[in-house]
């Protein structure tokens, strides 16, 4: 019988990502930009809590947004409307962003004047969470149309991230979402998961989003 070799591809792939992410990481941190990585499944809500997240926290900061899609430009466009420094990452039928496709993301945009650079990476919620970016933090968005058994069926992405933002609060009165149960199944994944109940729409629990990433950039650049 012949004798033959077997790789281990994927686990091969991940683990020089990791590297690569921890690399991008640290020189980040020299440069004392923080970088949040933003996911979510399409239509929960990215780009308008992006929007809303600029508003707040515009005057106080110098922001740049990278916006991953698999081929368009439509929510760069809307984020160049509130003035922020914006590019579009094509990802060439790629369903997520990883450390190299990042570290080309933020050589485009450039991190010398930027205090907090956010990646609205591509919409779903398997293949991001696989991939470490090399960002400071991740954040999610889970919109309560989706569902309040989300946690029970993408679980990695709700333990791998730091925060959780459960959106379109303004609407739970129409769909069957029981907020608590939720709260509950993404703690039981990951206990130190920070979640903030949102409504892009109307603004509200947008101050104490962006309370947190305050907190978060500002010890960021102290440490």
């Amino acid at each position: 019988m012949s004798e033959f070799r077997v790789m281990e591809i994927k686990q091969s792939i991940f683990e020089d990502n990791d590297k690569d992410a921890e690399k991008l990481r640290q020189e980040l941190k020299s440069e004392k930009t923080f970088l949040l990585n933003l996911m979510s499944s399409p239509g929960a809500g990215k780009t308008t809590t992006l929007t809303r997240t600029i508003e707040a926290l515009k005057d106080e900061m110098k922001i740049g947004v990278m916006e991953a899609d698999i081929d368009s430009d439509v929510d760069a466009h809307t984020i160049s409307q509130t003035g922020v420094k914006v590019i579009q990452l094509h990802t060439g039928g790629m369903c997520h962003l990883d450390a190299d496709m990042t570290r080309q993301g933020i050589k485009g945009l450039g991190t010398k004047e930027i205090d907090l650079a956010i990646l609205e990476n591509v919409g779903n919620l398997v293949c991001p969470a696989e991939f470490d970016t090399g960002a400071s933090k991740n954040a999610m968005i889970l919109s309560v149309p989706e569902g309040d058994d989300k946690p029970l069926k993408y679980p990695l992405m709700f333990s791998i991230c730091d925060v959780l933002l459960i959106n379109k609060i303004d609407a739970m009165d129409y769909f069957d979402f029981d907020l608590e149960i939720c709260k509950e199944r993404a703690k039981k994944l990951n206990p130190d998961i920070k979640i903030i109940p949102i409504s892009a729409r109307n603004g509200e629990g947008i101050e104490e989003w962006a309370e947190w990433l305050r907190a978060e950039v500002k010890e960021w650049k102290e440490e």
